[in-house]
């Protein structure tokens, strides 16, 4: 076994070598239990861990037992913060230099209590990031021709820098003729045809937020994603497929990539298979919506986890609901080198990546 160690002298004829000796951390613990040789510039010192025999002098003995850590637990809610203050600030730079403050227009059909509460966050994000909003609610008895012609008065109106319609909406509108009818150049959600098509292009475009806060994500912590190994968990449209898009592009094109491997996984992928796929994974993006689905012997060491999935599921103790994600967090911990939280990961980088100007 090779060991890296640093090692730090200062030598004086009186005194012996006194050093400090420093190890890499590894992945599992170990024990140094032979001859370690210790080169310097001035001087080679050999030392010997110490071994109880008789016949022998005693040894110094270096011991050092490296354990490896858990996991970085990278912040979503730190992230989003750092996020809003670079668009509190970019803001107020516009509104200085003459133009119009941005101002979100939010549309909502029906009466779903977590699509409202969606959208009170977002407008209260909007808010306090000094952008204006106003939300239109419309019954879930609404037609799509109704809806179609509210999309394109707000499209025409200069007020209305970015409008989004939440999702999903009632069975009988069509989502995909709703999200084309917003103007691509309004279009937050990043859902448009047209969107859609400039990112698979690698053309600059809004961006769909999950899949922009997963990117964000990796790029603000400093993970690698050049020639690496990334695994997918999930192949929707509006989440699976563009963090694939915006991981394995080219990073020198108008719009940057990860330059990635990228391979995704679905609910027709056989277990075993995904577990073999997501062992060579040196990045794995969870979301399919599968609460625990990433389990820690799916993981190899040091790779990166990061949890999209957002699953409420009835807590037998408190017999309350609670939030947790696609990936078992305490296991995985245990292996990762980087893992975000349900919630408290990208969930808040959601929000803050749809108000930032793309």
């Amino acid at each position: 076994m090779f060991l890296h160690v640093r090692v730090h002298t200062q030598i004086s004829a009186c005194t012996r070598p006194n050093m400090a000796v420093s190890v890499s951390p590894l992945r599992s613990s170990f024990r140094l239990c032979s001859p370690l040789y210790l080169h310097h510039h001035c001087c080679r010192v050999k030392l010997r861990v110490e071994r109880k025999c008789e016949c022998q002098w005693k040894w110094r003995l270096l011991h050092q037992t490296a354990t490896r850590h858990e996991a970085v637990v990278i912040s979503g809610r730190e992230l989003a913060r750092q996020i809003h203050r670079e668009i509190q600030r970019d803001v107020e730079e516009m509104v200085t230099q003459g133009n119009m403050r941005p101002h979100l227009a939010v549309v909502i059909v029906g009466d779903d209590p977590a699509s409202h509460t969606y959208v009170r966050n977002k407008t209260r994000a909007a808010n306090i990031l000094g952008i204006s909003s106003d939300t239109v609610v419309r019954p879930s008895s609404v037609s799509q021709e109704e809806l179609l012609e509210l999309i394109d008065k707000m499209n025409r109106d200069w007020r209305v820098s970015g409008l989004l319609v939440q999702l999903p909406l009632p069975g009988h509108i069509n989502e995909r003729a709703v999200c084309n009818a917003i103007a691509p150049e309004k279009d937050v959600d990043g859902f448009h045809i047209v969107n859609i098509g400039k990112l698979c292009l690698d053309q600059r475009s809004m961006i769909p937020a999950t899949p922009a806060a997963v990117w964000e994500i990796i790029k603000r912590a400093g993970i690698e994603t050049v020639g690496k190994n990334v695994l997918v968990a999930g192949r929707s449209k509006n989440v699976g497929m563009p963090i694939a898009m915006l991981l394995h592009t080219d990073r020198y094109h108008e719009r940057p990539g990860g330059d990635a491997t990228v391979t995704i996984t679905h609910r027709c992928t056989p277990r075993e298979q995904l577990k073999e796929l997501t062992n060579l994974a040196d990045i794995i993006i969870a979301a399919a919506g599968v609460p625990g689905l990433i389990t820690a012997d799916m993981v190899k060491e040091g790779a990166a986890v990061i949890d999209v999935g957002i699953n409420r599921i009835h807590n037998p103790n408190t017999g309350k609901l609670r939030l947790i994600g696609d990936v078992d967090f305490e296991g995985v911990k245990q292996k990762a080198g980087f893992i975000t939280p349900v919630p408290g990961g990208v969930g808040p980088m959601t929000v803050a990546m749809l108000m930032k100007i793309q």
